[in-house]
């Protein structure tokens, strides 16, 4: 076999294996961008049971000027509320907070036990595998749609970044 002929036999498949992994990895990223803002990952967890509340998760970075997350809905819930969890006398309390500050050059993480969307009067229950829309607006960058993906009901955050 001459050089052309087996670099042709090998580089082909090489070629079409980095570009599906290419591909792969963008489609596993599951990320958006509005302005400077980067949100990375929406998440939610699968209900208990026939739950009617539920939370979504994601991480905002922010590369421009500081920003607020000032309010999001879907029409997977009647309703959704920016909330945190606070400790009030050893007892974990979740308020609702008029909007989530995302400082200029900085990360903000929604976690479980921290700052979420609560989703209240949920639709139907939220099944693992399945998606939903959330929107998302900014005081300064405006709205965007993104999908949540919804994670088994036992996943943590590092679980749920890690998979995505």
């Amino acid at each position: 076999m001459d050089m052309f002929a087996f670099r042709t036999r090998f580089a082909a498949p090489l070629l079409a294996a980095a570009v599906i992994a290419t591909l792969s990895a963008g489609a596993l990223a599951h990320g958006y961008t509005v302005g400077k803002l980067s949100i990375g990952h929406p998440w939610a967890k699968a209900s208990a049971g026939m739950a009617a509340n539920g939370a979504a998760f994601l991480k905002i970075t922010n590369s421009g000027d500081a920003d607020r997350l000032v309010g999001a809905k879907t029409t997977a819930a009647d309703r959704a509320e920016l909330h945190t969890h606070s400790m009030d006398g050893g007892v974990m309390k979740m308020r609702q907070v008029e909007a989530i500050e995302i400082p200029a050059g900085a990360t903000v993480a929604l976690e479980p036990g921290g700052l979420h969307v609560m989703l209240f009067g949920l639709k139907a229950p939220l099944k693992e595998n399945d998606k939903f829309p959330l929107t998302l607006t900014f005081e300064k960058a405006g709205s965007i749609d993104v999908d949540v993906k919804v994670e088994a009901l036992t996943t943590t955050p590092a679980e749920a970044h890690k998979a995505h």
